[in-house]
């Protein structure tokens, strides 16, 4: 049996876990792989800016730090900002396998030039700030919003298209076909994690592939577990003094200020 350890980073409840599991379904995992989904212990329940970023890392960090030590076999963090994860792969041995790479990358493998669509504008810096870190933006047909604000956190735990679903999805499809048509996009990529369920709505009505990344981080965590790979360390890439208490008591003082 393998063992995924899927961290959300938005701090939330049981419910809002279960509306996030609903990706596994879109993946078809395996019969031998368990995903456990589990939520940061602080941060802000939506993030954009340098502020949120910064307490996103620390808080997917301290998630996810004892996960080797927990009997965990691979880590995927799920959101498209990629956050925390170069954090984790400096502390942990076992694949850790960020939503906005494993998009981008499999993109290119699709299409020379892809095209995201995100819920709303100031979602878009975050997407930008993670395509300059990994020297993308070549690559960039566009970043498009549909100008929707994401259905409040405390509603619905989390889940951006939320009980507007038949509102929001004929607006992903038109920003697509734009996307494509316009910008000479190849790829069209679902923004957030959140947005998985229009992925699907969207591919059957455009005709570019549509990614969404959340399940596609399990898919690539289990082939690297079949194949026997996991991140690159020469000793020297790994942290030398382990901070999970430092880590602890932290997030124990910031879930009190919370």
């Amino acid at each position: 049996m393998k063992k995924i350890l899927v961290i959300v980073p938005i701090p939330m409840g049981e419910d809002g876990l279960a509306l996030r599991r609903g990706q596994s379904h879109v993946a078809k995992v395996k019969d031998d792989t368990e995903l456990v989904y589990r939520a940061v212990a602080v941060g802000p329940r939506s993030f954009q800016g340098a502020q949120d970023m910064t307490i996103v890392d620390f808080a997917v960090l301290q998630a996810g730090s004892t996960a080797e030590k927990e009997g965990f076999d691979a880590v995927c963090v799920d959101t498209m900002s990629d956050s925390g994860v170069a954090a984790l792969r400096s502390v942990l041995k076992i694949p850790v396998v960020g939503a906005g790479r494993t998009a981008f990358m499999t993109a290119l493998m699709l299409g020379s030039k892809f095209s995201i669509i995100v819920m709303y504008k100031p979602w878009i810096p975050m997407q930008q700030k993670t395509l300059k870190e990994y020297g993308l933006m070549d690559r960039l047909a566009s970043i498009r919003s549909i100008d929707h604000p994401p259905t409040p956190y405390s509603k619905n735990g989390g889940v951006a298209m939320g009980d507007e679903e038949d509102d929001v999805l004929p607006k992903l499809e038109k920003v697509a076909r734009l996307a494509i048509e316009e910008d000479g996009a190849e790829v069209i990529l679902m923004g957030s994690t959140t947005m998985y369920r229009g992925a699907a709505y969207v591919a059957e009505r455009v005709s570019a592939p549509v990614i969404a990344a959340g399940p596609l981080t399990y898919r690539y965590a289990e082939m690297f577990l079949d194949l026997g790979l996991t991140q690159f360390n020469d000793g020297n890439t790994i942290s030398p003094m382990p901070l999970q208490g430092m880590l602890a008591r932290m997030v124990g003082a910031a879930g009190e200020h919370d």
